[in-house]
């Protein structure tokens, strides 16, 4: 199951609250042991600022995706 969350400060630490939704869904315990896949969140402006280097008009292909998205 994926979801997203919010990093909040825990001591000097950061952590991770689990929705209540997923906790009822996956029946949860306190003290039990999960797997977390850590992957950070991009925003679209630095996923398209990455293909300046490319041969590709990066304007012309976010405006394609846009229509796509719509």
């Amino acid at each position: 199951m994926r979801t997203k969350a919010k990093l909040k400060i825990w001591g000097s630490s950061l952590g991770i609250v689990v929705p209540s939704e997923i906790v009822k869904k996956e029946k949860l315990k306190e003290g039990e042991e999960v797997i977390v896949e850590i992957k950070k969140k991009r925003k679209m402006q630095g996923i398209f600022g990455s293909l300046k280097g490319w041969k590709i008009d990066p304007q012309r292909t976010k405006d394609e995706l846009r229509k796509e998205w719509s």
